[in-house]
């Protein structure tokens, strides 16, 4: 177990230092190969209104000039221990982590990011508690169930569910919800878990349910179909033959098998939801992640897109980490693998 664990660790971290050299290419060397130059490049990190004095700045700042493999130097050097910039005679440190500075606002992406990641944390957690155990749950009845009502109802409840996309269950449930049943009458807004949890957990109650309605959906269709494809097998039939009661048959061996692919996916979900759950945030107005890179797209301020593109891509490799951890606890063959 620990040479399975070291292995995959080990694979993160390469993983995390491509993850780190692509987004580095699409930010500095694509434009290139589209022609761009380097005072082109700089004016798309200066914003609209930029002078040629903000300009040339940057392009000292970022060494737009230097060759690409010492730029990439840089760029993994500014994350361990930080960077300097220079404005004239004023001069900035973006303190590390260093994921960017805004030339345009003249302010770090980094402390942005960290005030903004417990909204999107907040949110991702408690839809991803409520869509694993509901769908799950849905799933295991329906299989075995097969062919009840309670099986097609549930199948078409998460039909529906896969169907409908976020932004309009979000705004249904908040026109439902604030408006006609006015449940939650001040509306719904974001109260820091420090802060008052009850609060903090009632006003992300809609929240979670919207986001959870479209992802419990898929799990439940996923669970049902391999514990139907589980239910078959011979080990099966052999712990039935065995006399082992039904709650050990389904819970400990065929539920325990239809698990490893929700686990796998459950481990990629997560991890976009951590990387910013851009349209719930937009729906229910959250400052999280999400929010801050549309922001940043609007505003043309591609530092703050290069951030959080960043820290996205180390939540969903860690995420996966994780995954293949509890992959291996789930199904011991695969440490061997």
């Amino acid at each position: 177990m620990a040479a399975y664990i070291i292995r995959r660790v080990f694979a993160a971290v390469i993983l995390l230092l491509v993850v780190s050299a692509v987004t580095f290419a699409i930010f500095f060397l694509v434009p290139r190969l589209g022609g761009q130059t380097t005072t082109q490049l700089a004016t798309q990190y200066v914003g609209k209104d930029a002078n040629p004095a903000s300009i040339l700045a940057v392009k000292k700042n970022l060494g737009f000039d230097l060759p690409l493999y010492e730029q990439y130097w840089h760029f993994l050097k500014a994350l361990f221990v930080g960077a300097d910039y220079k404005f004239g005679p004023d001069a900035t440190h973006c303190n590390a982590p260093c994921f960017g500075y805004s030339f345009k606002s003249h302010v770090e992406v980094w402390p942005q990011l960290k005030d903004r990641i417990p909204v999107t944390f907040s949110m991702a957690i408690g839809a991803a508690v409520i869509w694993l155990i509901s769908g799950v749950a849905i799933g295991v009845v329906s299989a075995l169930k097969r062919g009840t009502i309670f099986d097609r109802l549930s199948m078409t409840v998460a039909l529906t569910g896969v169907s409908l996309p976020i932004f309009f269950t979000g705004i249904l449930a908040l026109s439902v919800f604030t408006v006609t049943w006015p449940v939650w009458s001040n509306g719904v807004n974001y109260v820091p878990f420090t802060q008052n949890p009850a609060d903090w957990a009632w006003n992300l109650l809609l929240p979670w349910c919207s986001l959870a309605f479209l992802y419990s959906a898929l799990y439940a269709r996923l669970t049902r179909a391999g514990m139907l494809e589980t239910m078959n097998e011979d080990y099966i039939r052999t712990a039935r033959a065995k006399g082992l009661r039904e709650r050990n048959v389904v819970g400990k061996h065929a539920l325990r098998a239809a698990l490893t692919p929700i686990v796998t996916i459950f481990g990629m979900d997560f991890g976009l939801l951590l990387g910013g759950a851009v349209i719930t945030e937009n729906v229910f107005s959250f400052k999280g992640i999400g929010a801050y890179a549309i922001a940043g797209v609007q505003d043309n301020d591609l530092p703050i897109v290069l951030g959080v593109t960043l820290v996205a891509a180390f939540f969903i490799v860690v995420s996966n980490l994780l995954v293949d951890l509890v992959y291996a606890a789930i199904d011991p063959r695969v440490r061997f693998s």
